[in-house]
């Protein structure tokens, strides 16, 4: 593991140390780790969503399978919710 710093202003630190105890956190250094990982979570679902709006209309005449490009569509969404953990209820 390698050691970074960086500085923040003083609201910033305030509102984290607000929030430890609040959310189980023991540390700053944890509360830090666990909200860039929430970010990069985050970009990755952004770029899923981005790849699908590329897509949008891509499937046409590739249901094969007998299902309308609707059903393709909502199947890979499906798949896209389940990897990233998103709720399309």
């Amino acid at each position: 593991m390698q050691t970074i710093s960086l500085k923040m202003e003083d609201s910033l630190l305030k509102d984290i140390d607000k929030n430890l105890a609040k959310n189980r956190y023991s540390t700053r250094t944890e509360f830090i780790r666990g909200a860039i990982r929430s970010q990069l979570t985050q970009l990755e679902k952004d770029e899923a969503i981005r790849k699908l709006a590329a897509m949008k209309g891509s499937l046409k005449g590739k249901a094969k399978s007998g299902l309308s490009e609707e059903e393709v569509g909502e199947i890979v969404a499906k798949r896209f919710a389940k990897k990233f953990n998103v709720n399309l209820d």
